[in-house]
């Protein structure tokens, strides 16, 4: 077995420890639960994130381990996606409704990410990890769950306690096993 990899994040100026601590793994505890409690306090801290107008253009699908719509979801995931998704004590649809009754919601995607960003700070909090993806099929989900337009399956997140990496198959194990880089603010800065 590999040492631990230490997954805090080198700043180039200190930031809030929750943010620093905060990594994305595939390596989840697969014998934890989430409390009521925890669920409510993670969907809380999304419900009171900003918004467009305070238009609040996002809804979420929740399924825990071990039941029927976690079933549901795990299914609607790449393939490479679900043998570690499925230690997640649950997974998480984030759905951006793209407009309502006065007409499109133009930063519905941005405001969901917003809500999105929110509840990995909270689930932070909490003591909790969660893992968000794009890979996962948005049509199949919206048709198990009939879910109509204006609403649109934008991402799924895994939730849960951090597990050990060492148990993860070596096709997906690199990122939990490797130190977390970023681009320098530089690169990130547009030059006028």
């Amino acid at each position: 077995m590999n040492a631990p990899t230490d997954r805090h994040a080198q700043t180039a100026v200190p930031i809030h420890p929750l943010l620093a601590a905060r990594a994305s793994t595939r390596a989840f505890a697969p014998d934890v639960d989430l409390t009521d409690a925890q669920v409510t306090a993670l969907l809380e801290a999304a419900r009171w994130s900003p918004s467009a107008g305070n238009t609040q253009p996002w809804r979420f699908l929740l399924a825990k381990r071990e039941t029927g719509e976690f079933k549901r979801v795990l299914d609607c995931l790449d393939p490479g996606n679900r043998d570690w998704a499925s230690h997640a004590s649950a997974l998480l649809v984030g759905v951006r409704t793209d407009a309502n009754a006065k007409g499109p919601l133009p930063h519905a995607a941005y405001d969901l990410g917003q809500a999105m960003a929110h509840l990995t700070f909270q689930a932070a909090a909490e003591g909790l990890t969660v893992r968000q993806m794009g890979g996962f099929d948005a049509a199949a989900l919206a048709a198990e769950f009939e879910l109509a337009a204006p609403l649109v399956p934008t991402t799924v997140m895994a939730i849960g306690v951090a597990g050990d990496p060492s148990y993860l198959h070596e096709s997906v194990a690199g990122p939990d096993r490797n130190p977390r880089v970023r681009l320098p603010i530089d690169e990130l800065l547009i030059q006028p």
